[in-house]
């Protein structure tokens, strides 16, 4: 893809998870570092604290306010667009920037009223080191963007272009003449599916490593902005807080490091990646909030038992100051989570990303807690009860519902999804591929279940029920069955209040609405087909995909 004039604007992004990026550390040795680092030291252009890494990286921070305004990898200038530096949040204005060094490590301090953000360069690598400390809400939201120059990396990876001809929802969702949509917000991923995000030539790679995210919020499931290209640049962000589709508060406190890493194309370092990345070496800068190795502790899972082997399980620690999670191994459901900060937290077993399971565990300082064997109760599990049909699985996310895997990176609109309407019979075998993974009152409300009952169980009333990931406007679930029996509106859940469904999230809050059916509701007929329309209910929203709307896990008619 060209850009303005022809110019190339973006190469492939590679976004990798932990499992997957394990492999790379080869490719750029163990911290991309230069055999000599001589010319290590830093100076004062007037302007701008100048730092030369001594190896192949020399960048530039105001002394006005904090912003980095030079980043040169071999001579080349990767820094700005559109007149823009890089910076927290959209610049922070006026600030107090000190610098200092101690021995291979320079420091730039970044004081904006409460929040301190330092930027750290390490002798001979070509990397910077970065903390953010945020003491409370007077900075709206918190993150960090690299902004890139146009023209240096191709883009063949495009989700996130925004620049199209036509906007079709609040000035940052486009489409493009072909139909396909395109926004900073499509970033695919959620924060546990990757370590590092970037571009490469082939022979340069410029990469945001995140940080272990502690201080973020939202847990290991949320997706917020990775990266964006437009005609005049592109940007790589750190996102700390962000209240799109957010389900908790912000958390406030030192997060970080978070680390730009410049390489000879291949994939940064593993040595920089969220819980393998050692700081001793900053353990004395005087970083505020900073909390070294030995002020944290761990918890450790010899197993958790009940679980669904089906699955992936994960395992969740958070509390108001911080959170932290982990894969729960396959075989047995060990787990482990180091570099915890004191305190005492919430544990949360999710299958999926559906939560099946919660403790109370204390982390101290230095030590380990270890929890026996977790044995997730099968009531636990919505997913265990028997039931007379089920469409979809029980997992806290709309994955095989129509359209569900494009909702990450398009908008509802896109070209390129399925109808979102088109009733659904149960016994076809296309019960979970044809029911779509969104309901908005605007656009679908009203799709219809058709079923067969037996004799016995058109004799009794039974339960039905219908899981929600998030939920836009306060859209809910009414129910109809057969025309005759209607259900109460339900009452909305506490879901977040921003757009979610069409900027590529439907992780809210996972809800489980259920309906007493009478068995007076029932068709007697056991040739004949039940019918379930389902409704989405509110009184707020706009029109057709930003109208009320409400994101399914699994509906069930139970035994």
């Amino acid at each position: 893809m060209s850009g303005v004039n022809g110019r190339p604007l973006g190469r492939r992004t590679f976004v990798l998870g932990s499992a997957a990026a394990a492999g790379t550390a080869a490719l750029t040795g163990p911290l991309a570092t230069t055999a000599s680092a001589a010319s290590f030291g830093w100076s004062d252009d007037g302007s701008n604290y100048v730092v030369d890494t001594g190896a192949s990286l020399v960048f530039k921070v105001s002394k006005t306010n904090g912003d980095l305004t030079s980043l040169v990898y071999k001579g080349t200038e990767y820094q700005g667009y559109g007149g823009k530096n890089s910076h927290v949040e959209s610049g922070l204005g006026t600030s107090t920037v000190t610098i200092a060094q101690s021995g291979t490590t320079i420091l730039i301090s970044v004081a904006y009223g409460t929040l301190k953000h330092y930027y750290a360069a390490r002798s001979g690598e070509n990397n910077v080191y970065l903390w953010t400390n945020k003491g409370d809400s007077s900075v709206s939201a918190t993150r960090y963007i690299v902004r890139v120059k146009a023209g240096l990396f191709l883009n063949d990876e495009p989700d996130s272009y925004t620049y199209a001809p036509t906007v079709i929802e609040s000035a940052d969702v486009f489409e493009k003449s072909d139909g396909q949509t395109r926004a900073k917000h499509y970033s695919k991923l959620r924060v546990m599916d990757y370590n590092y995000i970037g571009w490469t030539t082939g022979s340069v790679g410029l990469w945001i490593v995140r940080s272990n995210h502690e201080k973020a919020s939202g847990g290991p499931f949320y997706r917020s902005l990775l990266r964006h290209q437009s005609a005049d640049g592109g940007g790589l962000y750190e996102i700390l807080y962000y209240g799109e589709n957010q389900t908790e508060s912000e958390r406030y406190g030192l997060q970080g490091p978070y680390v730009i890493a410049l390489t000879d194309g291949g994939a940064p370092s593993s040595a920089l990646y969220p819980g393998t990345l050692t700081t001793s070496w900053a353990d004395s800068l005087g970083i505020s909030g900073y909390v070294a190795a030995s002020g944290r502790g761990k918890v450790a899972g010899v197993g958790i038992s009940g679980r669904n082997t089906a699955y992936a399980y994960t395992v969740g620690l958070a509390n108001s100051a911080a959170q932290y999670w982990g894969s729960a191994r396959a075989s047995d459901g060990y787990f482990t989570i180091g570099g915890v900060l004191p305190g005492t937290y919430t544990l949360t077993v999710f299958k999926g990303e559906l939560a099946v399971y919660t403790t109370s565990v204390t982390v101290t300082a230095g030590g380990t807690t270890t929890l026996n064997t977790i044995t997730v109760p099968s009531s636990n599990d919505p997913g265990n009860a028997s039931a007379i049909w089920r469409i979809n699985n029980w997992d806290g996310t709309p994955g095989g519902f129509k359209n569900a895997d494009l909702m990450t990176y398009a908008h509802p609109s896109d070209v390129r999804a399925a109808s979102w309407t088109g009733n659904v019979v149960i016994g076809s075998g296309t019960e979970t591929s044809a029911f779509p993974c969104y309901l908005w009152k605007d656009v679908n409300s009203g799709i219809i279940v058709y079923f067969r009952l037996t004799a016995a169980q058109a004799a009794a009333a039974h339960t039905l029920r219908i899981g929600v990931t998030t939920a836009y406007a306060n859209g809910r679930p009414q129910v109809v069955v057969n025309d005759t029996w209607t259900s109460a509106v339900p009452s909305p859940p506490t879901q977040p209040s921003t757009r979610s469904l069409t900027v590529g999230s439907y992780r809210g809050n996972n809800y489980t609405f259920t309906y007493s059916v009478p068995a007076s509701a029932w068709l007697t007929d056991t040739s004949a087909y039940n019918t379930l329309k389902i409704y989405v209910a509110s009184g707020s929203g706009t029109t057709s995909f930003l109208s009320a709307g409400t994101s399914i896990d699994a509906i069930d008619l139970l035994a």
